[in-house]
């Protein structure tokens, strides 16, 4: 009797452990797409975006252009406000891109079409020229 409650008291602690950190996992919310601030001075401002699967980017715009290293390989459709394709990209891990202004009061949006997250570094100028 004796080893059986022992086995008991020490199995306990582990399964209540073990129980809570998967409750607290359940309730950990899932990644979002989101932009995480890198570094910003007079000149620059850069910035790394995670686009998930069907987690588009809100509507933007950039005024002025821009310098993005993709960090995964990955396809990016860009929709203007009613939804319509107006670019698709299709991002190489390790390459860097050249994107220029937006035209005047056009907005975009930016949808990950694959099934992994896509991960890019963005260094926005603030001023061109």
């Amino acid at each position: 009797m004796h080893r059986i409650l022992t086995a008991v008291l020490i199995a306990a602690p582990a399964f209540v452990l073990g129980a809570t950190l998967t409750a607290a996992r359940q309730q950990t919310p899932a990644a979002a797409t989101r932009r995480e601030p890198q570094f910003e001075n007079e000149q620059v401002r850069v910035w790394k975006s995670v686009i998930l699967p069907r987690q588009p980017l809100a509507l933007h715009r950039h005024d002025h252009g821009r310098t993005l290293i993709a960090l995964t390989d990955g396809r990016l459709d860009v929709v203007d406000g009613t939804g319509k394709l107006v670019d698709r990209y299709d991002w190489k891990r390790g390459r860097a891109y050249w994107l220029p202004a937006d035209p005047p009061g056009v907005q975009h949006g930016d949808i990950n079409v694959g099934t992994e997250p896509v991960e890019v570094i963005v260094v926005e100028l603030k001023r061109d020229r």
